[in-house]
Order: structure tokens, then C-alpha cells, then sequence
């Protein structure tokens, strides 16, 4: 890998964790959504799903631990969105989140 690719990679201001965990999300029309959540941090979430999503559009979703929190796309490419939560999730309730999806607990 050069160091042009890893320069980019070591852009993110926060560290993701990976995940593969399978989630419930509603759109803005309260439609259901079904997730396929990647990765995560304490203040958002890359994840597959069906089709692509608007950017800024508002989605809510529910994570075992913390339950329903809302989220906004932040962008949205070949089935795959990256969106921003409305608040940070506190970091002991994140580890205990983290846990939890890597055990597949709903």
C-alpha cells in the first residue's frame, strides 16, 4: 500500500470498530428498513442496505444497549451509508453496545 492510500485511510477523526450486525432503522416516511450495520464508533455508523439513501435524509435505529437513537446520512454509494448520530453514545455504554453486536444480541 503507498503512502498516498495511507494517508487517506488515517483521515478518520474517530476509529471505527468493525461490526456485522443486522439492525432496524425507519426512514423519514417511518418506512421499515432492514441494516446491515459494518462499522461503528460512539458517534456513528457505516452500513449496507437496499438501494441508496438520500443524503441528509433523517433515519432513526434501534442498537441493543442504547435503543432507539436518530441518525443522519451523511453520504450514500452503491448501497452503502455512512450517517452521523444525533448525539455521541458514552463510552461505557458504547463498549457494552460493541460487546453486545459482536455477540449478535438483539
Amino acid at each position: 500500500m503507498g503512502a498516498t492510500a495511507l494517508a487517506y485511510t488515517e483521515k478518520r477523526e474517530v476509529p471505527r470498530d468493525e461490526v456485522d450486525y443486522r439492525a432496524r432503522a425507519y426512514g423519514a416516511d417511518a418506512q421499515p428498513l432492514s441494516l446491515q450495520v459494518v462499522n461503528m464508533s460512539a458517534q456513528g455508523l457505516m452500513a449496507r442496505i437496499t438501494g441508496d439513501r438520500p443524503v441528509g435524509e433523517r433515519m432513526r435505529i434501534t442498537l441493543p444497549i442504547v435503543g432507539v437513537i436518530g441518525m443522519e446520512v451523511r453520504w450514500s454509494l452503491g448501497g452503502r451509508i455512512g450517517c452521523e448520530l444525533d448525539r455521541p453514545i458514552g463510552m461505557a455504554d458504547y463498549y457494552e453496545l460493541l460487546a453486545a453486536l459482536l455477540k449478535g444480541i438483539r
